[in-house]
């Protein structure tokens, strides 16, 4: 659920009306000691006012659903039935009052979900293209979304961009298709697609919720929550489907650097720039490294450098697969995190040691799901996940003491699939370090790869750099063995 009210939303105090409030008594006593200025309530942004109306607005849509939930429920209940035999004047007009709150436009205007009954009516509602006041205020929340994203990527607001998302607001997909083709002979594919990338899933979650497919709402309502959904928002597919089509134990098998990848990793040291240029130079092709380090304080720590999807195809023989990259987002017990387990077992890294887990895109992911794994955290100490351009938001490592680290380009669409966008009412726990920054430098795809991280912590964001290689800075020390794996489905 929602919360309706935001840590980073201060609510506002009134001020007394004049002769009212506990100051008025001692007003007219020139003895009395000057009061205390009241302290300035920081005023809000127009983003966080947006935001924050979208959390009312969400909340509410939540809580309509939720009571047309137990509304049906109550009416078609064996109690209701039952009591119906005893009192049938009395079930015939809690009956007709029921059903009007359910289906009056005044009320929850069609409003009737969950079990069998609730089910069925609302699947009939959907393909009628009945439009409950659940869904007109969860529609109207996720506008505000985008208005409030807007207002930090102002090419959202650009007629065009905004021919699309008015579109999608309003339902009507061909316009939406008609607009999206229009913006990509405006801009080109790469440039539209980085236009609407921070407000993806909100217009996926529209897209969800407003076609007559009556089985893939959940995307949407799991996304208002601000949760992480577990289905597709096209068919509603379960991640379970994932787990069927990405069943493979892992394996993983040492290999030996090929002369570029020798070259990189000769010159590489404890700097996140360093270890992003490595994850580059290690590919999509199933290679991740181990790497080895004696620190200075004479202790011997381990580094995992995990790399993201491989766009080839939607399948091969590595965890780095398209389907592996939906499944690291929906699950954490992927083929992907088992290689990775049987290659700390295979290196022999002894149980207890010091860990630090560095990944890009799919390989942040997968440093997320290692963490979150009880055996893991229980036989290694992670110390640090740090993820460049993953959609991690939506998992806690299993030790409350690991140090997550999220750099997000937010121009990459990626980070933004575990439903936080920049306009998502959810914040991250206080613990963590998110560096985020608007790179414009390349239009997506090519601002989710790890040369354009590289890129901008070598330049303008710099200070990022220094952040956090201040963070990891107990892993200092000289480099005592970098060992390359490959690793397979089976």
């Amino acid at each position: 659920m929602v919360e309706q009210t935001d840590r980073r939303f201060p609510a506002r105090e009134e001020p007394h009306a004049s002769g009212e409030g506990p100051e008025s008594a001692d007003a007219t006593d020139p003895t009395a000691p000057a009061a205390a200025p009241a302290p300035a309530v920081p005023e809000r942004t127009e983003a966080e006012l947006l935001i924050a109306a979208s959390v009312l607005l969400a909340d509410a849509a939540l809580t309509a659903k939720q009571s047309g939930a137990e509304l049906t429920g109550a009416l078609f209940s064996w109690r209701f039935g039952l009591e119906a035999l005893r009192r049938p004047g009395w079930a015939l007009g809690t009956a007709v009052a029921c059903a009007q709150a359910l289906t009056s436009p005044s009320g929850l205007g069609f409003g009737a979900n969950g079990g069998l009954v609730g089910e069925l009516a609302r699947m009939a509602g959907s393909m009628a293209y009945r439009r409950p006041a659940k869904v007109a205020m969860a529609v109207d929340a996720f506008a505000l979304r985008i208005k409030a994203a807007a207002v930090g990527h102002p090419n959202l607001d650009s007629p065009a961009a905004r021919r699309v998302t008015d579109a999608m607001v309003a339902g009507n997909r061909l316009e939406a298709l008609r607009a999206m083709r229009a913006l990509i002979e405006l801009h080109g594919v790469t440039r539209a697609l980085t236009t609407i990338s921070p407000v993806i899933m909100e217009l996926l979650a529209l897209l969800g919720m407003l076609d007559e497919n009556p089985v893939n709402d959940d995307f949407s309502w799991v996304t208002l929550a601000g949760g992480v959904p577990t289905t597709d928002p096209l068919f509603g597919l379960p991640s379970s489907v994932l787990a069927f089509l990405n069943p493979g134990p892992g394996r993983a098998e040492r290999t030996e650097p090929d002369t570029i990848l020798a070259k990189v990793l000769a010159t590489s040291d404890n700097d996140i720039v360093s270890y992003v240029n490595d994850i580059g130079a290690l590919g999509n092709h199933g290679l991740v490294l181990l790497r080895r380090v004696a620190c200075a304080d004479g202790a011997v720590r381990h580094v995992l450098l995990l790399p993201g999807t491989s766009f080839g195809l939607l399948r091969n023989n590595t965890p780095q697969d398209l389907v592996g990259a939906f499944d690291g987002l929906l699950r954490t017990d992927t083929t992907y995190t088992r290689a990775a387990k049987k290659l700390l077992l295979r290196a022999g890294v002894p149980a207890g040691s010091e860990l630090m887990i560095v990944g890009h895109s799919l390989g942040g992911m997968t440093a997320m799901n290692l963490a979150t794994d009880v055996e893991v955290a229980s036989t290694y100490r992670i110390t640090h996940v740090i993820a460049v351009g993953s959609p991690i938001d939506g998992k806690r490592p299993a030790d409350h003491t690991t140090q997550v680290v999220s750099l997000v380009n937010k121009h990459d669409v990626i980070p933004g699939l575990d439903g936080r966008g920049p306009a998502s009412p959810n914040d991250i726990p206080a613990s963590w370090v998110e560096l985020g920054w608007l790179d414009e430098s390349y239009d997506y795809p090519l601002s989710h790869a790890p040369q354009a991280y590289s890129d901008a912590l070598r330049g303008e964001f710099t200070h990022y750099r220094e952040q956090v290689n201040k963070l990891i800075s107990a892993y200092d020390g000289e480099v005592v063995g970098n060992q390359p794996y490959m690793l397979r489905d089976k």
